[in-house]
């Protein structure tokens, strides 16, 4: 089969969160289950030159958007086998600061969006699906469907629709959609959602699949609780809603390899990752014990991720045998908080304020266990990082990490420590059962080793994710 994967972001040229890690990584595993695979993203003006300078320039054409006209050039470039498009558009990609949050993003994806249809003319590539991910690509299949589908090139073209996160759904006023979007008036019951203009509800009505990044998180938003108002529409699309988990480049996430670590190790060799603790509390300023229970947080600082569980049991955890480092950048308040708490437990509490890659990977392998107490959770990264690091993940039975982290127990038998209710004492409970566990010290490295040893590749999702392409293009699945 061969599949063009939509996204804004992707690594290693640009990244702002779990979707770029996604992007960069699933392609290749459907690569090597030997189906074409080729991504296509924005060409920013914030990738690297060292990475721009690899590209090299395809051919350009004019995407027609309401009554614009406007440039798309395109570059390719080829990264660990897989061949990247860039689309080019200095008016709306070269911006500085961050990739979204600009007063024009609906304008600017709308135009990826179709760009990317526009695109399929003039490359020597006719995918059997197109995959869009999130609302900056939600516009391609309604765009397919609306103004493509009955081109002879395009008559066959299927499309799957990932939602990484369903709290952002390109929601804009009505009036974007002729004069911003150049839909016409019969295209408006598509796009309208409780009053206004809603790009993910018309992708997932528009799709031939959809799907989101766990299991469990497919389940959880045709809820309310979960669905920031879009459970309507998905239970009225459950029949193609899919829940497959996302796994993470073990390659990149290497406690061999990283040279982000201070000591590289095995789970052979799982001894050395003391060297990775004590190097930790000495540049975070705690205080340097190996023999002292050391929790990390890796995460941003918002309400969803459960920093106010965190925040309202954190005197009592300072009460115990523990220390805590945390890194990460958010909401002012929950900022200030670990700042505070750095003062008042001097030696026992740290932080650092921003997204710092290498810090994180050296907080993924310095600490004993991974506090990860999220309200919801589409898949989540990090603890399963932690987990490839031999860090335990403490999590709550939410979305993807109900998926990939299952509770120990006293057999020993899972990969971390989970709790059930958004409960803060819930959550110490489970933080106590790992600390208790970190002091027996016959089965402690065996419950680092095990947990080190959790299959977390991408392997299993890319069959998963074959098996969907498979089945909405009419044909069977591989045994």
């Amino acid at each position: 089969m061969k599949i063009l994967y939509a996204a804004s972001e992707a690594t290693p040229f640009i990244a702002t969160g779990g979707l770029a890690d996604v992007a960069g990584s699933l392609p290749r595993a459907i690569r090597g289950k030997q189906h074409a695979c080729r991504v296509v993203i924005p060409l920013y003006s914030a990738i690297k030159p060292e990475l721009r300078s690899k590209m090299k320039f395809v051919t350009s054409f004019y995407v027609p958007l309401s009554w614009r006209n406007q440039y798309c050039g395109v570059f390719e470039a080829t990264y660990n086998g897989i061949k990247y498009y860039f689309l080019d558009n200095e008016y709306y990609f070269k911006r500085e600061g961050n990739i979204y949050g600009f007063y024009d993003d609906a304008e600017r994806f709308a135009f990826f969006s179709k760009a990317i249809l526009e695109m399929l003319q003039y490359i020597d590539f006719e995918p059997d699906v197109l995959h869009c991910n999130d609302w900056q690509t939600a516009m391609a299949p309604v765009y397919l469907n609306l103004f493509y589908r009955n081109v002879e090139k395009y008559k066959q073209l299927k499309t799957v629709f990932t939602i990484h996160n369903i709290q952002y759904q390109g929601k804009y006023g009505m009036e974007l959609a002729s004069d911003v979007l150049g839909l016409p008036s019969y295209a408006n019951s598509t796009m309208l959602y409780d009053g206004c203009l809603n790009m993910m509800k018309a992708a997932i009505e528009m799709s031939d699949a959809v799907n989101t990044v766990s299991p469990t998180y497919a389940k959880e938003i045709t809820d309310p609780w979960y669905s920031h108002g879009l459970d309507r529409m998905l239970r009225a699309n459950q029949h193609k809603l899919y829940g497959i988990l996302n796994g993470i480049d073990t390659v990149a996430y290497n406690p061999e390899t990283d040279p982000s670590l201070f000591e590289n190790y095995t789970a052979a060799t799982i001894e050395k990752k003391q060297v990775n603790k004590i190097e930790l509390q000495k540049l975070m300023g705690l205080t340097q014990d190996e023999n002292v229970f050391l929790i990390g947080i890796v995460t941003r600082f918002v309400a969803h991720k459960g920093i106010d569980l965190i925040q309202y049991i954190f005197k009592e955890m300072m009460k115990r045998e523990l220390q805590v480092v945390a890194l990460g950048s958010g909401e002012y308040m929950f900022e200030n908080f670990f700042a505070e708490m750095q003062t008042a437990y001097p030696g026992k509490a740290a932080v650092r304020i921003g997204f710092i890659p290498d810090l994180a990977r050296k907080i993924y392998s310095g600490a004993d266990a991974f506090l990860m107490p999220s309200k919801s959770e589409p898949c989540g990264l990090a603890q399963m990082v932690a987990a490839r690091y031999g860090t335990l993940p403490i999590v709550r039975e939410t979305g993807g990490l109900k998926d990939s982290i299952q509770d120990m127990g006293e057999d020993l038998e899972g990969n971390g420590f989970t709790f059930k209710t958004y409960n803060a004492h819930d959550m110490l409970g489970a933080i106590d059962r790992c600390s208790g566990l970190y002091y027996n010290r016959e089965l402690w490295p065996k419950a680092v080793q095990k947990t080190m040893e959790s299959d977390f590749t991408w392997g299993r999702s890319a069959n998963e994710y074959i098996g969907m392409y498979r089945h909405i293009c009419g044909e069977e699945k591989e045994n």
